[in-house]
């Protein structure tokens, strides 16, 4: 067991549903590793997609490997499956006095809020969607994911929408809780009394590289097709003009992107398409890595700068035409992508490129 996390225990409960999450969990128990006392005990509440939880089991063997207790709950494994896991759960939650959460619009996370009786309560990042809580907590709206956003609440929003509304007050301070966002994204307004941490990576680049660097480009997958922000065609044409611009021969696959549009990608660009068995953070910096990473908006022109600093790579990123967007995508979407480009640090912006 690494010193760094001493005993193993309850004082921290940790709730991750992906990846990303996980990673960021390991970044804060890092920054923490004076203050953690107890531990970490780090619950995976798995999904059903094969490459999510491929990579969360790689992760959670990195989480072991540092000396934190790992629970894997087949959170969706049938019916009663969630039943099940709140159910087994319940007596660590009442007895941690602090409970750290990845997404806070997750429906499972904000059941579990309704039980926990933490005094202390954390937010680590998920993605760019951590900016869009922040925003919400800070002016009082109800938690509704960017994508999302402007559309008619349906009827399972309804029905949750009491357990929302009661996950909104737990993540807000008062009454002897406090509140703490770690993240790595910039935040135009803080909600009052929350203490916000920058998360800046030590522990990716601690742990991993540097990497080698190789002379040509990468490009950066994203799931904004399957989410339906952004058309299909439109993408493919993107994708293929911007890989046949800066040199690019490879794809790293977003873990949410379907394997259809990928075997398209492959044919009609010649890209080769990595399927990475890690968030693409710790993939960078244990390298290969291309000298120059092209991404469109998304996390990781936020976090890949802070991953790979000291390194002579170089992050651009493409912005999202309008007319690249579905008819059905949340009014709020373009605003959205073009504050998560306009926002990030150390990264090169290049213009939307021309589609057909």
């Amino acid at each position: 067991m690494s010193p760094r996390a001493g005993n193993a225990g309850p004082r921290t409960l940790a709730f991750v549903e992906s990846p990303v999450q996980l990673l960021n969990v390991l970044e804060w128990a890092y920054a923490q590793e004076q203050a953690l006392g107890a531990g970490l005990t780090l619950v995976v509440l798995s999904p059903i997609d094969p490459m999510t939880r491929g990579q969360l089991r790689r992760m959670a063997e990195l989480a072991r490997e540092e000396g934190h207790e790992v629970r894997w709950e087949e959170a969706r494994g049938g019916a009663a499956a969630p039943f099940q896991t709140i159910g087994g759960l319940a007596g660590l939650l009442r007895r941690a006095p602090r409970v750290v959460l990845g997404d806070p619009f997750s429906r499972y996370v904000q059941l579990l809020l309704t039980i926990t009786r933490a005094r202390e309560l954390v937010v680590v990042d998920d993605g760019t969607a951590t900016m869009e809580f922040v925003a919400q907590l800070a002016s009082g709206e109800r938690l509704v994911r960017w994508h999302r956003k402007g559309g008619r609440p349906g009827p399972r929003d309804l029905i949750f929408a009491p357990v929302a509304s009661s996950a909104r007050r737990r993540l807000t301070p008062g009454g002897g809780r406090s509140v703490e966002i770690f993240s790595s994204m910039p935040m135009k307004e803080t909600p009052a009394d929350v203490t916000v941490t920058a998360n800046d990576f030590s522990w990716t680049r601690d742990r991993f590289g540097p990497p080698r660097i190789t002379k040509g480009a990468d490009l950066v997958g994203t799931s904004l097709v399957e989410t339906g922000v952004v058309d299909a065609d439109r993408y493919l044409d993107a994708v293929r003009t911007l890989a046949k611009a800066h040199g690019a021969t490879r794809y790293f696959a977003h873990r949410r992107e379907s394997t259809d549009k990928l075997h398209r990608l492959a044919v009609e660009t010649g890209l080769e398409i990595v399927r990475p068995d890690l968030p693409l953070e710790l993939i960078a910096r244990r390298g290969p890595i291309g000298r120059t990473i092209l991404s469109f908006p998304s996390t990781v022109v936020h976090t890949l700068p802070l991953a790979l600093a000291g390194t002579d790579v170089r992050v651009a990123v493409c912005d999202i035409d309008p007319a690249w967007l579905t008819e059905n995508a949340s009014p709020r979407a373009q605003g959205f992508l073009s504050g998560v480009t306009g926002s990030a640090r150390d990264v090169h912006r290049l213009a939307a490129v021309t589609t057909a």
